[in-house]
């Protein structure tokens, strides 16, 4: 019987209508951040060998074993 009221549809619920515009307002903030991030470049950081000591090039190859 409840839902039968007109008060107890789902569009007269204002926590729904909160919970869409906070998840509206959440994907429109990722879909600007994206946005943002593809128009600035992201220029490299000047470092020397190693960045959290790891080798930035690949060590040499090993010498090749003599056969036997």
């Amino acid at each position: 019987m409840a839902a039968d009221l007109p008060a107890a549809r789902w569009y007269r619920q204002p926590i729904l209508w909160l919970g869409a515009l906070i998840l509206a307002a959440s994907l429109a903030g990722c879909v600007w951040m994206i946005v943002l991030g593809a128009q600035h470049a992201d220029e490299p950081v000047p470092t020397a060998g190693q960045v959290f000591k790891v080798p930035l090039a690949k060590p040499p190859a090993p010498p090749p074993e003599p056969a036997r």
